[in-house]
């Protein structure tokens, strides 16, 4: 999946499956009027914990570079910036009596899995195995697959996932994130705009701002999924169509991420004087990444962070 940038004239939606666990998967759907609703159930609010697990190899830069994107939430830099998109997170409103407004994210650990331990083809019950290695309570932990290791329907409609997963012994519920690596498997359909799409307007690739079109892809969908997660995490918060196939806050704006954007076309970014690269957020370290717009709740429609 591009989370919200994938196939032009195709919108990202989530697909509901698996008995263990409830993963939402970016799939394509036909455009359609975007108008989120609030299904009255429960968004994840206060303070999160995020874990990153690494599954196969990634090299020590390319590790730095998604763990400097999930530093970004909370970090007070100039706007633009990622914390200031993800600001808009907040005005989802969650009318639990005492409920916090801001969710906020903290980076507390990285699992790294070099020697791929359940072998480098992956089902979903693999992923949600791997997920439970992260934190349990108020956690988001994070699944990524190497570019050389197959998931099942990765490339084919999806670029990543996001659920929930039962802990042991307990009816309490952890969610979970998995974004793969589309630098070798679908570049086009994964890494734009930094790779050359598959189909749509033949638009040049963007230069990516970290030096790594399949890296700085997953940083894309990690945000797509980030937003939904936090906004529909049991499949009955803020989105729109059936919750079976849902449009979320972030996969609703597939395709644009600057002014005048549409899938395709990514709009007016910004572009380093220095290399050429195009971003449109400011994060931790210096940084610079890309992320999708988000559908604001109180303007009724996509906004880019440009």
């Amino acid at each position: 999946m591009k989370p919200s940038i994938l196939l032009p004239l195709l919108l990202l939606l989530f697909l509901a499956a698996s008995s263990s666990a409830h993963p939402r998967l970016l799939a394509l759907v036909k455009q359609q009027p975007t108008i989120l609703t609030y299904h009255h159930g429960p968004l994840l609010k206060g303070n999160f914990d995020v874990t990153l697990i690494w599954y196969g190899h990634f090299t020590p830069a390319q590790r730095q570079v998604l763990a400097d994107f999930v530093a970004s939430f909370g970090h007070r830099i100039p706007k633009p910036s990622v914390d200031s998109w993800w600001s808009t997170t907040s005005l989802y409103k969650y009318p639990a009596r005492h409920a916090p407004k801001w969710t906020n994210l903290r980076l507390v650990n990285q699992i790294v899995d070099s020697n791929c331990s359940l072998g480098r083809s992956l089902t979903r019950d693999h992923i949600a195995q791997l997920a439970s290695l992260g934190g349990k309570s108020y956690s988001i932990n994070v699944v990524l697959t190497a570019a050389d290791v197959l998931v099942d329907n990765f490339c084919l409609n999806v670029c990543g996932s996001h659920g929930t997963s039962s802990v042991r012994g307990s009816r309490s519920r952890f969610a979970y994130i998995w974004v793969g690596n589309p630098a070798t498997q679908c570049p086009g359909e994964c890494a734009w705009p930094f790779a050359k799409a598959v189909s749509g307007p033949p638009t040049p690739p963007l230069i990516p701002p970290n030096g790594d079109a399949g890296i700085d892809g997953m940083a894309i969908t990690l945000a797509t999924l980030l937003a939904g997660t936090v906004t529909n995490p049991f499949d009955s918060g803020y989105f729109q169509g059936p919750a079976t196939f849902p449009l979320e806050a972030v996969s609703a704006c597939t395709g644009i991420f600057g002014k005048g954007g549409f899938p395709g076309y990514p709009g007016e970014v910004l572009v380093d004087n220095k290399t050429g690269a195009s971003y449109n957020v400011n994060g931790a370290n210096g940084r610079k990444f890309m992320v999708p717009a988000m559908w604001h709740p109180r303007m009724k429609q996509c906004v880019p962070p440009v």
